[in-house]
C-alpha cells in the first residue's frame, strides 16, 4: 500500500512515450490533481506520424533522453540520500530550480503526504522535518507557499 510519486507532469507533456514506442504495457498509474484535458493517441497512429515526420523523431529522442536523466535523478535521490532531511532539502531545491526558476519563494500544490511519496518517506516525517526546518530558519511554510530563508544551509543539508 505504499505509493511513490515518480514525477509530476506539466501541461502539454506526453505520458507513456516509452510504452508507446516499445509496445509494452504502461507500468505506472497517472492521476490528475486538478482539472485537466487528456488526449489519447493510438500507438499505430503515433508511429505513422513519426514515419511521416522524421524531424519529430529527434524531438521524441530528446524527450526520452530527458526522461532518462529525470528518472536517474529520482533513483539517485531515493537511493543515495543518507537521511530524510537530505531528501526533503533536495526536494525543495529541485522544486525551486524547476518550478520557481531558482527563486526562494515557491508555491507547491502537493500535500505533505504527496511530498512524502515523492521523496520516499511518510507524511509524519515530512511534517516533523518541516517543523525542524522552520525552527532552524531554513524555510517557512504558509499553506502551499514555501519561502527558502537560507538557501546555502539548505544546500549544505542536501549535500550539494
Amino acid at each position: 500500500g505504499k505509493a511513490i510519486i515518480l514525477r509530476i507532469a506539466e501541461a502539454g507533456e506526453l505520458l507513456g512515450l516509452p510504452a508507446t514506442l516499445s509496445g509494452r504495457p504502461y507500468e505506472v498509474t497517472a492521476e490528475v490533481s486538478e482539472q485537466a484535458r487528456v488526449n489519447f493517441i493510438p500507438r499505430a497512429a503515433f508511429l505513422r506520424f513519426l514515419s511521416a515526420h522524421p524531424e519529430a523523431v529527434i524531438q521524441v529522442a530528446q524527450l526520452l533522453t530527458d526522461g532518462h536523466y529525470a528518472e536517474h535523478e529520482v533513483i539517485q535521490s531515493l537511493g543515495l540520500s543518507r537521511s530524510a532531511s537530505e531528501k526533503l532539502a533536495r526536494f525543495f531545491l529541485g522544486w525551486s530550480a524547476s518550478h520557481a526558476h531558482g527563486q526562494n519563494h515557491l508555491r507547491i500544490a502537493l500535500t505533505q503526504e504527496e511530498i512524502g511519496e515523492v521523496i520516499g518517506v511518510s507524511r509524519e516525517t515530512v511534517t516533523r522535518l518541516l517543523t525542524a526546518f522552520n525552527k532552524r530558519n531554513l524555510l517557512t511554510v504558509k499553506g502551499s507557499t514555501i519561502n527558502i530563508c537560507n538557501r546555502a544551509a539548505l544546500q549544505s543539508l542536501a549535500g550539494a
